[in-house]
């Protein structure tokens, strides 16, 4: 796996007129795993946002190391087209290697459903999609927004296995998430803590 990680220095967070948190600084190497833990509204998918370069911080700065995937609330699959062509599409996109690369090798439960357009998804099937596709990119960082919400138990098991296989095959991976999660050796970075 290619060399990966993140640094985020001083962060601040602003939406409106608010600062949602301040002073928040980070560290994130190969093999490691970082929870950002919050209720809702705290600020953890404008964090994600921020990590990813899509959202500028308020103060601060971000350093990156490696190729990002971002899994967030926004279904990167197009809803019009069978979810085997959706992943192609990413595939290509992602400059995979063939085409069977498109379906990652840990097994996301979608064999079943890669002739079904993907608006025809259940919530849940869609959000196994959607880190179909991360897993599938060959990222070493994944940014990862709510990933366990809408699964059921055995899936929500199955998705922090492969988040926890991936740590370990040399990925480096954030999960912003109100849940609790059960990764080895995860580290979590309270947002309250931050709280402007």
């Amino acid at each position: 796996m290619q060399e990966c990680g993140l640094v985020a220095t001083d962060i601040a967070c602003r939406r409106g007129d608010r600062i949602l948190f301040r002073g928040l600084s980070l560290t994130l190497g190969a093999g490691e795993a970082i929870h950002l833990a919050g209720p809702n509204g705290i600020g953890k998918s404008s964090l994600i946002r921020i990590l990813a370069g899509l959202l500028r911080p308020f103060t601060g700065h971000v350093e990156r190391r490696g190729r990002l995937a971002l899994a967030d609330e926004r279904l990167a699959l197009d809803g019009h087209q069978p979810l085997e062509k959706a992943l192609a599409f990413w595939a290509r996109v992602d400059r995979a290697q063939d085409a069977q690369s498109a379906i990652p090798a840990f097994d996301f439960g979608l064999a079943d459903l890669l002739d079904v357009p993907v608006r025809y998804l259940s919530t849940g099937q869609r959000k196994r999609a959607a880190l179909a596709r991360v897993a599938a990119s060959d990222a070493p960082v994944w940014l990862l927004d709510e990933p366990l919400n809408g699964l059921d138990t055995h899936w929500a098991d199955r998705v922090q296995a492969a988040i926890a296989a991936h740590c370990t095959g040399g990925g480096a991976v954030i999960v912003a998430s109100h849940q609790p999660l059960a990764l080895p050796a995860l580290k979590t970075i309270r947002l309250l803590d931050f709280q402007a």
